[in-house]
């Protein structure tokens, strides 16, 4: 079947008001061609026996691999190991997904292994990415589609990460208001390589409290035994979901999500994304008695905490804050924390070197864009972040043109200020940090 025909035959998506976020029947950001208003009923009223059934029908449908095969299309990324690209899969899409149907309906799909990369973390470290195959991206999507909204309406609000309708900013603002009760006390934790170490028969386990198609618990079991190459090498990892892998987001919080409800149960101030999380309390004493409690949890179900980045503090005393989401919150305040600092000014640096072809507006033109994405997310920091980094940025132009004049140094001076003035690229259509924080500060 080619892609025309496929696109024909699918049940459009169809958009659902989103008004009660506990009502499955009003969740916008389902697929209609995979989820019915009858299984949405369903989900909501509790299915009969509180597990599924006959699933893996939903997973191999026609339309829902479509859809899945959209998504994929749609996030980009590199070819896995057996090196097809998302351009190659497009151009013969019909084929392979009726391939993968077939492969699923008769329960002999098998997935690849995952090609192992490592991304730099800084300070010489690297995080290691699994890249999959298109196909098995496709099949992964295909399996959350199906499976997402279920567990989605086990989870509690306390968890951000990686669910929709729920972003970092929604953490930040639980945070910022449990500060502003006075639970300024802060168990500041960190899990040790969790992705890798999710052992993978409890997970299993969790999955089969609402799950019963054998056909598919045995292709998430497959996905989990996935092995990995990296180079020349190949392995079956005996624990871990693999980072990068698209449904390892979901199984990292039905993992976590015990720890959502005994933390929520207590009564404290708790905001997980991912697996970053702090608990927030009134008082020393309650924060070791939460930090105790966390670390009974994460022993008795095969995790770590890393002892060097789990702390309990005083938020509101100098030294004593904690770090989340990009922001430290300290001494009272909300600032950008050092790393996110270094990071956007890496970023400044790739586009503003001395020896950098182009005119002074095409340079603004793609500095503007990260600068606007950067406030967008740290607006809510000190005002005097806005400040530094629009002078650094300023330098930095201001040394570019003094190399076209053929000058030497790093546009410093104060002859540079007077020559180059703020207005002056201000009128090049520079986005001033300082400038759109105060004209968000009127509004709010």
């Amino acid at each position: 079947m080619q892609r025309t025909e496929i696109a024909d035959s699918i049940v459009r998506e169809t958009a659902r008001p989103e008004t009660d976020p506990d009502d499955p029947r009003t969740w916008s950001w389902v697929a209609a061609s995979v989820w019915t208003e009858r299984m949405l009923a369903a989900l909501g009223n509790g299915v009969r026996g509180g597990k599924w059934h006959s699933l893996i029908d939903k997973v191999y449908a026609p339309e829902t691999l479509w859809a899945a095969w959209q998504r994929v299309a749609s996030n980009h990324g590199a070819a896995g190991v057996d090196r097809m690209s998302i351009e190659c899969f497009e151009a013969n899409a019909g084929h392979y997904l009726s391939e993968l149907a077939q492969a699923l309906r008769e329960s002999s799909y098998q997935p690849e292994p995952v090609r192992r990369v490592h991304i730099p973390k800084g300070k010489g470290k690297s995080r290691p990415l699994g890249i999959a195959t298109v196909k098995d991206r496709v099949v992964q999507t295909a399996l959350k589609l199906v499976l997402e909204p279920i567990f989605e309406k086990e989870f509690l609000p306390v968890s951000f990460g990686f669910r929709p309708g729920r972003s970092c900013k929604d953490a930040l603002r639980v945070v910022d208001q449990a500060l502003k009760d006075g639970y300024t006390w802060v168990v500041d934790a960190d899990l040790q390589s969790y992705f890798d170490t999710i052992p993978k028969r409890p997970l299993l386990a969790l999955i089969k409290e609402k799950v019963s198609d054998g056909k598919v618990l045995e292709l998430v079991r497959r996905f989990l035994d996935q092995e990995v190459m990296e180079g020349l090498k190949c392995w079956t990892p005996v624990a871990g979901t693999p980072q990068g892998s698209v449904i390892s987001p979901l199984m990292s919080n039905l993992y976590l999500h015990g720890l959502d409800k005994l933390l929520s149960e207590t009564g404290y101030k708790y905001a997980r994304f991912a697996d970053d999380f702090v608990a927030l309390c009134r008082s020393r004493q309650e924060a070791e008695a939460v930090l105790a409690t966390i670390q009974v949890w994460v022993e008795q179900h095969g995790l770590r905490l890393h002892p060097e980045k789990t702390r309990v503090g005083n938020c509101m005393a100098k030294g004593q804050g904690f770090d989340f989401l990009g922001y430290r919150f300290e001494a009272g305040r909300r600032w950008v924390r050092p790393k996110s600092r270094k990071a956007l000014r890496d970023k400044i640096r790739e586009k503003t070197g001395r020896t950098r072809s182009g005119s002074l507006e095409t340079i603004i033109n793609e500095l503007n864009p990260i600068l606007k994405g950067w406030f967008g997310y740290f607006q809510q920091a000190h005002r005097t972040t806005f400040r530094d980094v629009d002078g650094f940025v300023r330098r930095r132009l201001r040394a570019i043109l003094r190399k076209r004049e053929k000058r030497p140094g790093f546009g410093r001076t104060n002859r540079d200020h007077h020559r180059w003035p703020n207005t002056f690229f201000a009128e090049h259509g520079l986005f001033t940090l300082h400038e759109a924080h105060a004209l968000a500060s009127q509004s709010r």
